[in-house]
């Protein structure tokens, strides 16, 4: 008597599984594509920085606005200041891409 209600027991646990597997598996299918994460710039600084390598350190594209260069930069000089722990180097290379990008550039303006 008990073999049987066992047996009915196991089949209904076994189809609430499945329904749910389908279920989870059906949303898993039907969300939007996750992006990719984008690789690191993975190469030093140029002798002599370009538009690209100024593009790259601030985060931005090529053909940006002045007004999103110029907002990319303050985040990137916030997050790597000398006052607050950043380096020096670097802050400089955050400058020097940012008058790259504005055409303020007259060679290679780093103090490094």
């Amino acid at each position: 008597m008990a073999t049987p209600f066992l047996a009915g027991l196991a089949v209904a646990a076994a189809a609430l599984a499945s329904r749910y597997g389908i279920q989870a598996w059906q949303a898993f299918k039907a969300r939007p594509p996750k992006a990719r994460m984008r690789k690191f710039y993975e190469g030093g600084f140029q002798p002599s920085m370009t538009k690209r390598e100024a593009a790259l350190i601030l985060g931005i594209r090529e053909n940006a606005a002045p007004d999103k260069v110029k907002e990319a930069h303050r985040k990137v000089m916030v997050a790597n200041h000398p006052d607050a722990g950043g380096s020096h180097y670097l802050a400089s290379k955050i400058n020097e891409a940012k008058d790259v990008m504005l055409g303020k550039t007259k060679g290679s303006g780093s103090a490094f």
